[in-house]
């Protein structure tokens, strides 16, 4: 069982829907990430996504293309990525750490060799944006060699064909898109959500997670009573934007919204 697996059985023992943040490695500054995982940790995050830096991220809106371009400006790499997830680990052992990303980086680095330095450095879980269930023949058998979960998006375009390929395919959870757009969207309707779920819950008994269009307490804890997870990334991420010059603060000011979001979902 996986670190993803167990921390989902263990909320779902005790009752409690978890709270996954979302933030891209090297932004502000490649030495903000490590102090900023253990914070948010420490605010009430159960697993955390660490996005790699990408040139064109197409399933993000403009709050994380200006993340990445200032890690990129940075020169933050998928190796770069990878020390911080390793630095992060010599410190904390049980959260579950999913890496958010693209293909090409993995690919340049070549399957085996990416799983094998991910499987190492500490992450217990991979979910490549462009990459669907159709074409997983490279990465996915190295994924499973060393016991990383395939993570998959679905959306509310998402045929139900599609939902059987992903459920049969993924493992650790499965993330809902909430909506017809790029991350940091407004239009959440949580009805059309749990409606959604519900399709997608017909083929597989994975958490499911939601994510997009979160962006306060009020939404979390909406979310939280039709999810078995909530992600927040844009939030968090226009936060540390604000504050790019003083990452201390925009630490700070990341964590005190997560752990009212925290708050919120464990009233709810």
């Amino acid at each position: 069982m996986s670190r993803i697996q167990r921390r989902f059985a263990k909320l779902a023992a005790e009752g409690r829907k978890a709270l996954i943040p979302y933030v891209t490695a090297g932004d502000p500054d490649p030495q903000a990430t490590v102090p900023l995982l253990h914070a948010l940790v420490e605010a009430g995050a159960d697993l955390v996504e660490i996005g790699v830096p990408f040139s064109d991220p197409m399933a993000d809106g403009p709050v994380i293309q200006a993340a990445c371009e200032r890690a990129l400006a940075h020169g933050v790499t998928l190796r770069d990525v990878m020390s911080m997830v390793r630095e992060f680990r010599s410190s904390d052992d049980e959260t579950p750490l999913v890496l958010m990303g693209y293909l090409n980086p993995i690919e340049a680095m070549g399957a085996g060799r990416f799983a094998d330095t991910a499987r190492e450095a500490g992450i217990d879980g991979v979910l490549t944006v462009d990459l669907p269930p159709e074409e997983t023949d490279t990465l996915l058998p190295e994924l499973r060699r060393v016991g990383l979960d395939p993570i998959f998006l679905t959306a509310p375009t998402t045929t139900d064909d599609r939902l059987r390929s992903i459920a049969s395919t993924a493992s650790g959870f499965i993330y809902y898109v909430s909506l017809k757009g790029v991350t940091g969207s407004k239009d959440l309707d949580v009805e059309s959500v749990a409606k959604k779920l519900g399709e997608v819950r017909r083929h597989s008994d994975l958490p499911l997670g939601v994510g997009f269009g979160i962006a306060t307490p009020e939404a979390a804890a909406a979310v939280a009573k039709v999810a078995d997870a909530v992600v927040v990334g844009s939030a968090l991420v226009r936060r540390l934007a604000e504050n790019a010059a003083l990452p201390e603060v925009g630490r700070s000011e990341a964590a005190k919204l997560l752990a009212a979001m925290r708050h919120a979902m464990d009233a709810a």
